[in-house]
């Protein structure tokens, strides 16, 4: 299809082009061309979608991604989340130990290992509010092995309010008394939340500086400074932050500690999952690079997808 649409414009008939019924005059021709030869072939097909909706989002709803990697993963994952979702963040960095400035990567000076996750988000944060707080919004962390999809984010939080204290992701009910959002799957900050952190995070009778189980004691840390965890579901309950990748949250087959944990009931399907569904977690480079294809490109011929109303009524 893609290079359907590449051949078609180099061998343009001298009266106009046709691609797809929709016919471009010949004073057209170089922009068309100077649009087309710079992209890739996967990208071609943007040239017909109307994004307008998207992109007045991404102006008015600013939304920095900061993605959680190490030094070893930086070609093997990061590099991959670089390429795909990661590009349409109003504001991208990257999290590591050290400093890699030809990826580039914010080194925190903190040792790898589980036993130090909830150092390194402290001070993943920490960074964020001394550096790029007022150049976006809401603040999403991900892991290097997490997709978002940045237009459904987006969506979900234009009916927010980002001057609210409170936070969203996959809600866990155990341990923290309003519960916790699972680090894989991502969770997203408001401004105000952010504002809390940076003034009063660093009291350790509030906020646990270091140690495992990074994303219970970040949970107890936005609880303490008076963060609401809110919820993310759409008008109809169905989730959209997801701690799996798609096929387990479509098939099921969960491990035993999801059951206690998982807030909603660990329900399974097609049903129980958002047309406009946020996040998945586990999913390697090679099925990123799928999700992209299935999400941006791959459509059913003579259908036009609608928008829907899926966000619930604040109260």
């Amino acid at each position: 299809m893609c290079m359907y649409l590449l051949i078609s414009i180099n061998t343009i008939s001298p009266d106009g082009l046709n691609i797809h019924s929709k016919t471009f005059p010949r004073e057209d021709l170089d922009k068309i061309q100077k649009m087309v030869r710079p992209v890739q072939l996967q990208d071609a097909y943007a040239l017909f979608d109307d994004s307008k909706i998207a992109d007045h989002l991404k102006q008015r709803v600013r939304v920095l991604c900061w993605v959680m990697t190490c030094a070893d993963n930086l070609q093997s994952k990061a590099v991959h989340v670089r390429n795909t979702w990661a590009q349409r963040c109003n504001k991208l960095v990257f999290i590591s130990s050290e400093n890699n400035a030809s990826f580039p990567t914010i080194g925190l000076d903190i040792p790898e290992g589980r036993e130090h996750l909830t150092g390194k988000t402290m001070r993943a944060l920490r960074y964020m509010y001394d550096h790029h707080f007022d150049e976006a919004d809401w603040f999403m962390k991900a892991d290097d092995d997490t997709y978002v999809i940045l237009e459904n984010l987006r969506y979900f939080l234009s009916g927010q309010n980002k001057d609210d204290p409170i936070f969203f992701g996959h809600h866990f009910k155990t341990i923290v008394k309003q519960g916790f959002f699972s680090g894989g799957a991502g969770y997203v900050l408001s401004k105000e939340a952010m504002r809390r952190f940076g003034a009063r995070a660093n009291d350790t009778k509030l906020c646990r500086q270091d140690g495992i189980a990074e994303d219970v004691e970040f949970g107890k840390c936005m609880e303490n400074l008076g963060v609401k965890a809110g919820n993310s579901s759409d008008k109809y309950g169905r989730s959209r932050f997801h701690c799996f990748d798609p096929q387990t949250h479509l098939m099921g087959g969960y491990p035993d500690w999801y059951y206690k944990y998982d807030a909603h009931g660990a329900q399974k399907g097609r049903e129980s999952m958002s047309d406009y569904a946020i996040s998945f977690h586990f999913v390697p480079p090679a099925k990123m690079y799928a999700l992209e294809y299935f999400i941006y490109h791959l459509r059913p011929y003579g259908i036009r997808s609608g928008i829907q109303n899926l966000n619930q009524p604040q109260v």
